[in-house]
């Protein structure tokens, strides 16, 4: 590890703890920073509602840390903006926002357009799958952008355990942050190395530094956004925090592959030169009574520019 990675973890790295909800009030008070909690959701009615609650109670209305909560939502079919909205939210379907421009499927669509109808100094994502959540995932991650004026971009930082119908393997989740998003981490951006959880869905950063950032449409948006805050602010810049243990739902084997290899091109797209090709196809393979039948995934890079380009945001910007 670079010493520089070293010297960051010392000074960068925190437990939700060590910023206990007073101080973040009476910070958030001297500051006037207002915080925005974004939910991208997709058929999660199993658990958005208990997340939203959560947040409403702990940092709403017991506490006024959280202005503003919104769930995204990307298409569902079920109640989860039913659910959403019951437990306290507001809920903004994703083709609602900016409806002059195509929808692109993909987490990162939704978080890009998150930002056209959020109004928050900080913006918080969470995403909606979590199980047994706690409200300081939000609170902790938010604290240093509220402390520190120096800081503009927090991780969470967790246990992922692999939870299975038989039990529960610590540590045995983040398989494609292990195999993939690491060693390419490690490899090519080595100030990064130090990021616990870099592909984790909770995050939160300043407005300022989010609407000059683009957005990869799909799974690849955690890694993008990771690599180039570094390229805008510097690691010094950025932080994480230890927020315990998340639980969420787990995907197969062939979906963690389309994922890995959606992160691994936004990567390539990040070192290409001009002259290099990058191909846009996965095949994968399942046994059918025929045999092992190929099917192959576009996996397809599609990036949103920083919305601070988009007419319609600095229209809205400047009417606030």
């Amino acid at each position: 590890m670079l010493d520089q990675v070293e010297d960051w973890l010392r000074r960068r790295s925190w437990s939700a703890a060590d910023r206990p909800l007073p101080e973040l009030l009476a910070a958030k008070r001297r500051s006037g920073a207002t915080v925005s909690v974004v939910l991208p959701a997709l058929d999660e009615e199993e658990t958005v509602g208990e997340i939203v609650a959560a947040i409403r109670r702990d940092l709403m209305e017991a506490v006024p840390l959280v202005d503003e909560l919104v769930v995204v939502d990307s298409g569902s079919v079920d109640r989860t903006a039913a659910e959403a909205t019951a437990a306290g939210a507001r809920v903004v379907h994703r083709d609602e926002i900016l409806p002059r421009l195509p929808v692109e499927p993909g987490k990162g669509e939704v978080l890009w357009r998150s930002l056209f109808v959020t109004r928050g100094d900080i913006v918080c994502f969470v995403d909606s799958d979590l199980r047994a959540f706690d409200s300081t995932f939000v609170s902790g991650i938010v604290g240093p952008l509220l402390t520190d004026p120096g800081i503009d971009f927090v991780k969470a930082m967790y246990d992922r355990p692999f939870d299975t119908e038989t039990g529960s393997i610590p540590a045995g989740g983040g398989r494609v942050t292990e195999l993939v998003a690491r060693p390419l981490l490690n490899l090519h951006w080595p100030l990064l190395a130090g990021f616990v959880q870099p592909l984790g869905g909770e995050y939160a950063a300043r407005r300022s530094l989010l609407e000059r950032l683009p957005f990869p449409t799909g799974y690849g948006v955690e890694l993008g956004l990771l690599v180039d805050a570094l390229t805008a602010v510097g690691l010094d810049a950025l932080a994480q925090v230890d927020v315990g243990v998340r639980h969420h739902r787990h995907q197969d084997a062939q979906a963690l592959g389309r994922m890995a290899a959606t992160i691994y091109r936004t990567a390539l797209d990040r070192l290409k030169t001009p002259e290099e090709q990058v191909t846009s196809e996965l095949v994968q393979f399942t046994r059918t009574p025929a045999g092992f039948t190929p099917s192959t995934s576009e996996i397809a890079l599609v990036e949103r520019p920083p919305v601070v380009t988009v007419p319609e945001y600095r229209a809205r910007r400047r009417s606030q």
